[in-house]
């Protein structure tokens, strides 16, 4: 089975941002795509939209604790194949596109929802990035990731709720997909086939890295010849990305990478 690693080049695209001056809205004019984004006073202004499908990536545990009022609760691996264990063929990679438009209906999702994405990425592995990634590589074209996270949104001082919301299923109004998108993954083959010729990057904790399994991993260690680095590592401490120049300089500095680059994260 083909198992899915993000390129990094994404990741930079979508970092890439000047300094933040926190008196208003984030300025976004120096991302390369800002409409992958939501800044949270955007959001908080949309909340009660019935067009609004707010999706919580965080671990159930994290969400019982406090989240955006009508998020529903997803988590990491609802639009990924879970049957058997960790492991096992095809176990985590990403739904049949009839099955992720099933799983899409439950939650009333259609061509005229705003799909937004956010987790507490200093809680867990940061799941919105990877439902983001599988639902644009699925051509979804109104889905948008929160800028900062639930880290941001609640430093700027707007409320959070321990009321569940429940999904509203829908099969009203049309849904666009179409095939994952290549040009979004690298297949377990060519990594296979880079090995020693292309940089990848391992971003899970050290632990994990040097072999511990004790996130489910159903063998320890990394792919020979990746190098570590910490997902956390670009981000700032309220959750908002580093600037595109600190970014450049962290990748530039650890690996010997440009933006010219291209090499794979997993």
């Amino acid at each position: 089975m083909k198992q899915t690693l993000l390129r990094v080049w994404f990741a930079l695209c979508m970092l890439t941002i000047s300094a933040t001056a926190w008196g208003g809205e984030p300025d976004l004019s120096g991302f390369v795509h800002p409409e992958y984004f939501i800044t949270p006073q955007k959001l908080h202004s949309m909340l009660g939209d019935p067009k609004l499908v707010l999706l919580d990536g965080n671990n159930p545990k994290v969400y019982r604790k406090g989240h955006i009022p009508g998020a529903v609760n997803i988590g990491f691996h609802f639009l990924s194949k879970t049957v058997g264990r960790p492991g096992d063929p095809g176990w985590g990679t990403s739904l049949p596109i009839d099955r992720l438009e099933n799983k899409l209906r439950e939650l009333g999702v259609n061509d005229d929802s705003t799909v937004v994405l956010y987790s507490d990425m200093f809680k867990g592995p940061g799941a919105d990035g990877r439902n983001f990634w599988q639902l644009k590589m699925a051509g979804m074209k109104n889905v948008k990731l929160l800028y900062g996270g639930l880290p941001l949104y609640r430093s700027l001082g707007y409320d959070l709720t321990r009321k569940v919301t429940k999904p509203s299923p829908s099969n009203e109004g049309p849904l666009t997909l179409h095939e994952y998108d290549p040009s979004w993954y690298t297949t377990m083959d060519q990594v296979y086939s880079s090995l020693g010729k292309e940089l990848i990057i391992d971003t899970r904790t050290k632990k994990e890295f040097d072999g511990s399994t004790n996130a489910g991993e159903p063998r320890g260690g990394h792919i020979a010849g990746s190098e570590w680095m910490l997902w956390l590592d670009i981000l700032n401490k309220d959750g908002s990305p580093k600037s595109a120049e600190e970014i450049k300089s962290i990748m530039k500095e650890r690996f010997g990478l440009t933006p010219q680059d291209s090499f794979t994260v997993y």
